[in-house]
Parts: C-alpha cells; sequence; structure tokens
C-alpha cells in the first residue's frame, strides 16, 4: 500500500470517530498556540524594548560624572559636577567622534497664556539633535551664537505643545519658563516613551548657558550634568570609548593607579544585555508552553493504543487478505501524524489569533515570528511520529490469527 492510500485509509478512520479525533487534537492545538503566543509576547518585548533604546540615538555613548573623594569620604556616582563644556569641546575632536551634547536638567511650569504646564528644561547644544537622531516637526534649531550670547530660545516637544497650544503651531510663540519669557523656534518630531518608560516628548530644550544662568541658577556655571557623544559608526565605538577615557583621565591630571572621576557608558552593551535578557525570557516562556505540546504528544499514544485494541481484528483481516507489517506500520503512524499536524495546523491559526488579541485587550507588544511558527509546526509533526510509533508497531507486530480470533 502506497503513502497516498494509507493517507486515505487513516483520513476515513479519524472522520468515523470525529469526537474523539477532536478532543485528541485538542492538546495539540492548545500546546501549540501556547508557544506562538507566548513567543509573540517575549518577541514583541525585545523588539519595543530595542526600539526604544534605539530612540535614544545611534551609536550613542554617554559621559557622566564619577564618584569622587572629599575629606576621606566617598561621594556616589553624579555626587559632583567633574564634567565641563570643555571637555565635551574636547571630546568633539576626537577623530572617532562625529557629535557631542553637553546637557544639563532642570524642571518647572511652562506658562502660555491661561496655560501651563510642568516639565523638564533641557540645557544642551545644538549638537543634541544630530546626537539624538530628532528631527524638528517645525521651525529651527537654535545655535551656536544663540548658546554663547544665552539667547531665550527653545524647542519643545509635542507633550508640551498638546498641553500649552492645542492644535495651533507653537513656532514663533513666546512662553515663560519660571517668569522668563522664552521664544519657541521649533517644534520637536514626536520620540515616544525611553526605556525608563518617561515621555521623551515631554520635554523643553534650550541653550545650556539660558538654562544654567537663568532658569536652575546654578553656582557652577560651565559645568555639565551628562555629555552625549555619537561615534562616527559602529565600529568606532570601543575606540571613542578608549579615546573619551583617555583624554578626560589627561584633562583631568588623574594619576596612573588613581580613580576615575566620570564614567563612560556604552549604550550598544546596554541594548546587548536588554536583548540577551528578552531572548532568555523568550525561550522560557516558549519552553513552559513546549510542556503542554508534550502532554498533547501523550493523549495521542492514548488513544492510538486504544484504537489498535478497537480494531484489533481490522489488523487481522487486513493481514490475512496480504497487508504486510509496513504497510499496518504505516497506517497507524499516518493518522497519529494526521492528527498532530491537523492539530497544530489550527493551533498556529489560534496561537496567532491570541497574540492579537493580547496586544488589543493587553496593549502589550507581540510579534509572530515566522521561525516560531516553523518550528511549532515541525515540532507538532516531530510528535506525531515520536508519539504514535508505538501504537503502530504494536498493531504491526500482531499475530494475524490472534488478531481474527479476538473479540
Amino acid at each position: 500500500m502506497n503513502i497516498l492510500s494509507a493517507l486515505k485509509v487513516s483520513l476515513r478512520s479519524l472522520r468515523a470517530n470525529k469526537m474523539r479525533s477532536g478532543l485528541t487534537m485538542l492538546g495539540m492545538i492548545i500546546g501549540v498556540s501556547a508557544v506562538i503566543a507566548m513567543v509573540a509576547v517575549g518577541s514583541g518585548a525585545n523588539e519595543r524594548i530595542s526600539s526604544q533604546i534605539a530612540s535614544i540615538g545611534s551609536n550613542l555613548i554617554m559621559v557622566i560624572p564619577g564618584s569622587v573623594t572629599s575629606g576621606g569620604m566617598r561621594m556616589g556616582s553624579g555626587g559632583t559636577q567633574t564634567l565641563t563644556y570643555s571637555d565635551a569641546r574636547a571630546i568633539s575632536e576626537l577623530s572617532t567622534v562625529r557629535a557631542t551634547a553637553p546637557s544639563v536638567r532642570a524642571s518647572g511650569p511652562i506658562v502660555f497664556g491661561n496655560q501651563n504646564w510642568s516639565t523638564m528644561i533641557q540645557g544642551t547644544s545644538p549638537g543634541y539633535l544630530d546626537v539624538r537622531d530628532w528631527p524638528l516637526s517645525s521651525g529651527r534649531n537654535f545655535t551656536d551664537a544663540e548658546v554663547d550670547a544665552s539667547s531665550k530660545v527653545a524647542l519643545i516637544g509635542q507633550t508640551v505643545s498638546e498641553n500649552l497650544f492645542g492644535d495651533e503651531d507653537p513656532v514663533g510663540k513666546v512662553v515663560r519658563i519660571k517668569r522668563i519669557p522664552f521664544t519657541i523656534v521649533g517644534l520637536l518630531e514626536p520620540k515616544g516613551q525611553s526605556p525608563q518608560g518617561q515621555d521623551q516628548d515631554d520635554v523643553v530644550i534650550a541653550p545650556f548657558t539660558t538654562v544654567q544662568r537663568k532658569v536652575s541658577g546654578s553656582s557652577h556655571i560651565g559645568t555639565v550634568g551628562v555629555v552625549l557623544v555619537q561615534a562616527t559608526g559602529p565600529e568606532t565605538i570601543d575606540e571613542a570609548q578608549k579615546q573619551i577615557m583617555a583624554l578626560l583621565r589627561q584633562r583631568h591630571r588623574i594619576a596612573n593607579g588613581e580613580a576615575d572621576d566620570f564614567s563612560v557608558r556604552n549604550l550598544s552593551e546596554m541594548l546587548s544585555v536588554a536583548e540577551s535578557a528578552t531572548r532568555i525570557m523568550s525561550l522560557l516562556l516558549g519552553a513552559i508552553a513546549s510542556v503542554s505540546l508534550v502532554v498533547g504528544g501523550i493523549g495521542i499514544m492514548n488513544i492510538m493504543l486504544v484504537s489498535v485494541t478497537e480494531r484489533t481484528r481490522e489488523i487481522g483481516i487486513r493481514m490475512a487478505v496480504g497487508a504486510r507489517q509496513r504497510d499496518i506500520l504505516a497506517q497507524f503512524l499516518i493518522e497519529a501524524v494526521v492528527l498532530a499536524v491537523v492539530g497544530g495546523t489550527i493551533g498556529i491559526l489560534v496561537g496567532a489569533a491570541g497574540s492579537v488579541a493580547i496586544s488589543y485587550f493587553a496593549g502589550w507588544s507581540t510579534l509572530i515570528s515566522p521561525i516560531a511558527i516553523s518550528v511549532a509546526f515541525g515540532f507538532s509533526a516531530a510528535v506525531g511520529v515520536f508519539f504514535g510509533y508505538y501504537p503502530a508497531r504494536k498493531a504491526s507486530l500482531m499475530d494475524p490469527i490472534e488478531a481474527l480470533r479476538y473479540e
């Protein structure tokens, strides 16, 4: 008997017991759909974290003040301002650096007419938008001359614009930040959430000299809280990191053996760590869901053993009219594989629908991976072969005479 004939006989047998076949496939449907949905949730989380980290900027390095010791007491990271605007300018001269942006932060209410909104005020240089890959929706960026002159100009994010101006174009309008008038010269494109879940569009960006002197009232004019550095490419990030550390140690006169008073962080490493963590989570979720696939396979083996017992006389008759052992083996093995594959196919559709439902109702990012679908389908077929082989072999090894005598 060829494979096509065995397949027809198997399908006819499964149709004869529709309820039992359906319940047997239910285990595979639940298992495969759980694998698809769990892997989709893990992949969606991975993609979301990657996009959030990428939204900070590409090829980005952060230089922040480090820990220093004063009077025998060690201060924590950022406890003192050890970075200056001159450091940022010196870093920008390195061969592996494309742009730098020193940054200071303050917060306060922004007032326009009878509307007000409290937000973060970011003081920086014109290169900040290049470092963050952050284009303008309208208007212009402020200039180096306006930084040097501590001009009262500002860019605003979409959240600030919506809360102060609604649908109006904010460019050219004058707002008051801590009672100081600022002219809005540009509106930023939407940026979304940061990896920490903060709204990046809820921000006002102004020249750092203006923020230090007129908004925050800092007594450390010229110091900066962080320096954002964009390397010339992904391949030069490590070299740029080394050059920055060597330059700052030289500028800060740090002797050999002494600890740095700054920290250099590579966002590519953060991305790698985050991707590794979410990949492990996806594998863990997939492994847990795979347990239900094994349970479904055991259900198939159980039903196939029952089927072999019920059809003992049929097996004896087929052997008596010339069927060989391999024909009986193929018939029952195909039945098991058909149960597993049909259940797996329905499970893929249910899992995909479940992923969409999770994304819609729970608001979670999900990503249905073709690789996960292929693996789930292949695994369901393998489950059918593995758990169907024993009942099929048991049927093929029956003695025809004993099978015909079976009541």
